[in-house]
């Protein structure tokens, strides 16, 4: 799951920088106020690649999402872009977990043959 999620906060690392970009020509924002919160996501997105294998780092990524679609209502295409990322969030969430029980139960398999006694045929 890790590796699923990482990918995509680090997407949406580069998404909300560009979009802190496009933001900065709105006349009615000041650049300290894009900057403040445009860095703020971005260091949420990094800290939670490495919080993703925790509880609270899946249900932070969530709100990060919403946050995301939310941000449409100053740049209207993060609606397009924050739904695209809530998406490829709950398939990372979704399919990283299938993956780990997966590498579970084949770890689970490789253990079980090694302990095994030998037939003594």
């Amino acid at each position: 799951m890790r590796t699923l999620c990482s990918s995509t906060l680090l997407g949406e690392f580069f998404v909300i920088g560009f979009a802190g970009l496009v933001a900065m020509k709105d006349p009615h924002l000041s650049t300290a106020a894009v900057w403040t919160v445009s860095g703020v996501a971005m260091a949420l997105c990094v800290l939670l690649c490495g919080m993703v294998t925790r509880p609270a780092g899946v249900a932070l990524g969530w709100a990060l999402q919403i946050a995301l679609i939310a941000s449409g209502a100053v740049l209207p295409t993060m609606y397009f872009l924050g739904a695209v990322f809530a998406g490829l969030w709950g398939a990372s969430v979704h399919f990283g977990r299938k993956v780990d029980a997966a590498k579970a139960r084949h770890a689970a398999r490789a253990a079980e043959a090694g302990s095994a006694p030998a037939d003594a045929a």
